[in-house]
């Protein structure tokens, strides 16, 4: 089946436009092949490496960098509408729906750890190449929060919980979500308008370098990174997917009108 899934508008052409179609190609919906889903990943590093280094001769921080980098490829995050999803998903529909993408995200960002890991690990085993591994780990580290942001706006899809605004507004209003490990207020309209305040753009740099600094320790010797990175991941995914959920139990009823049951294991 050809995906539908719907991209916010594209207005972040330039230099981040790789890293930008990069990112929505491994967060798109459907399974990637293991090896193009390396390709794919060597690629984003490659492009990060050079976003980074003009970032350290400007003078600016590399948690400042990597929140910029993201907001500017928030908008091409493929989120799908509750039709789409449904479709994707075989009919499932309210919290089977929903038990069926916290599961596919948590085995996204445990493969993107779990192939980060083990590049790590491959770098530790040969120290001549080890200045490369901070890439790879800001690499998986984006990818990882693509991921999750993905899945908390899909989720508030299937909760009925709808955000209003144009593609970006939407994806940014995600985004600080994400970065404070909580739903959207659709009662609130400020969450969505003031979403780019100078608070959520610290909230978001803070996420952003507390995930990298989880990654950081799969930098271990042969495949105990790829171990560390998957498992730590499919954790992380986990305790996002419950906190979101309870957060849209409260805040929207599920569309079918079904009555909100707790997390499976």
């Amino acid at each position: 089946m050809a995906s539908t899934d719907r991209h916010p508008e594209d207005e972040n052409a330039g230099p981040g436009q790789e890293v930008g179609e990069l990112v929505g190609r491994l967060t798109a919906s459907g399974e990637l092949e293991p090896a193009e889903r390396r390709r794919l990943l060597g690629r984003l590093t490659r492009a990060l490496s050079e976003g980074a280094a003009k970032a350290g001769k400007s003078g600016v921080g590399r948690g400042r960098w990597l929140a910029d980098v993201f907001l500017n490829i928030a908008p091409r995050i493929p989120i799908r509408d509750l039709h789409t999803l449904s479709q994707h998903h075989h009919g499932l529909t309210g919290e089977e729906l929903a038990d069926d993408l916290v599961r596919n995200a948590m085995k996204a960002t445990m493969t993107v750890g779990a192939i980060g890991g083990a590049l790590a690990a491959a770098e530790f085993a040969a120290p001549p190449l080890l200045l490369s591994a901070p890439a790879q780990l800001v690499a998986e580290t984006i990818v990882v929060a693509a991921i999750e942001v993905k899945l908390l706006a899909e989720l508030h899809e299937v909760y009925g919980v709808h955000v209003e605004g144009t593609g970006t507004q939407r994806a940014v209003a995600f985004t600080a979500a994400w970065a404070r490990q909580r739903g959207i207020d659709p009662l609130a309209p400020a969450s969505v308008t003031l979403a780019l305040g100078a608070a959520t753009k610290t909230a978001l740099r803070n996420r952003l370098m507390r995930v990298l600094g989880r990654h950081l320790t799969t930098l271990g010797p042969f495949l105990t990174g790829a171990v560390a990175g998957g498992t730590l991941n499919r954790m992380a995914t986990k305790k996002l997917g419950a906190a979101i959920r309870g957060d849209l139990r409260i805040k929207g009823p599920l569309p079918s009108g079904e009555t909100p049951r707790p997390l499976s294991p």
